[in-house]
């Protein structure tokens, strides 16, 4: 098939052919860093046997649908985390390719935006009985004045971001006069709402998926693991520093691997609550979900991610690897859960 492999990117001017030498200098291992996503997303795409065209956006979202009507792709793999540098627009470019009526892999826009906003998507799951710690939510400048009608110890997040940004061990609240200061910390570095939510002990654990509908398939867990002679309950949270810096997930003894054993009843659980916050937040051919495990079995969702990482190496690429989806593959099922989507509607 014919990809083009949509993103964001801060290079204004590039055209695909500036990608592609970006991209084949990066393969290649000519960087200090790992290659970025969108070009190992189609490095896979190529190696699957499809013809590729890498598309940045930067500030023009015009760039998109152009290259759509003159290559006119097959389908497009919608990797788009921002538009000009705001994550909040991440939907921009699906919405671009729904009105333009070109398909693509992933998420609606609806899905989207009510994903990353945590309460709106807390909200929605509660309502479909699924369980979601109880909060509340602190709009910007909004000061707290009082208790909530909580139970401390809290975590304190943005309402809108990802990738754990502006969650570090000062998230994790126990008092008032703690939550004050940690939900005006979110106000003033980060310009959005806060939300302060209960505090879940057990095991944190993603569930990544593929599929739609009755093909929905629920990947084997993956878990971030802590060291706990190092690290107290409260610790043990995905914060930036945990997910993202090595120095530091060395010193605390931090690890994300493919999880330990669970129980037939909490395995149940998971794959249940899995396929129903999926249908309940309009999810489309892959995502992940960050899940506590309590002590007894209890299955809660801490957040759905409609726009998953997968580069290889990572979460979601080791999970379908465990089940026999090599990364080409993995990018190539994506890819075709999408069209099938299309072809069935």
């Amino acid at each position: 098939m014919r990809v083009i492999v949509a993103f964001d990117t801060p290079y204004a001017g590039w055209i695909p052919d500036d990608h592609r030498r970006q991209m084949d200098e990066e393969l290649a291992g000519n960087g200090a860093d790992e290659p970025e996503m969108e070009y190992q997303v189609a490095g896979a795409l190529l190696d699957a046997g499809h013809e590729v065209l890498l598309v940045g956006v930067h500030r023009d979202p015009r760039v998109l649908l152009d290259e759509c009507a003159a290559w006119k792709p097959d389908v497009v793999v919608n990797l788009a985390e921002s538009f000009n540098g705001d994550g909040s627009l991440d939907y921009v470019c699906a919405t671009l390719l729904d009105a333009g009526a070109w398909r693509y892999t992933g998420s609606s826009p609806l899905a989207l935006q009510v994903t990353r906003d945590k309460a709106m998507s807390k909200k929605v799951l509660a309502y479909h009985g699924i369980r979601v710690p109880a909060f509340v939510m602190y709009r910007t400048r909004e000061k707290v004045t009082e208790s909530p009608p909580l139970e401390f110890p809290l975590i304190v997040k943005p309402l809108a971001a990802d990738a754990s940004l502006g969650i570090a061990r000062a998230s994790v609240v126990d008092d008032v006069v703690a939550l004050a200061e940690r939900v005006a910390f979110v106000h003033e570095r980060f310009r959005q709402p806060a939300i302060a939510e209960q505090f879940i002990q057990g095991r944190e654990l993603y569930a990544g998926t593929l599929g739609n509908d009755e093909r929905l398939q629920v990947l084997p867990l993956t878990e971030l693991v802590f060291d706990k002679e190092k690290t107290e309950p409260e610790q043990r949270i995905a914060t930036q520093a945990a997910k993202w810096a090595d120095d530091y997930r060395k010193r605390w003894g931090i690890r994300t691997v493919l999880a330990r054993p669970v129980s037939a009843c909490a395995r149940e659980r998971i794959e249940r609550v899995c396929r129903e916050a999926g249908k309940a937040l309009w999810l489309r051919d892959y995502a992940r979900f960050d899940l506590r495990l309590t002590d007894d079995d209890e299955v809660w969702v801490l957040e759905a991610n409609a726009n998953p990482f997968i580069s290889k190496g990572h979460e979601m690429a080791n999970a379908a690897a465990k089940v026999g989806l090599p990364y080409p593959q993995f990018v190539d099922r994506i890819v075709q859960e999408a069209v099938a989507r299309y072809e069935r509607a």
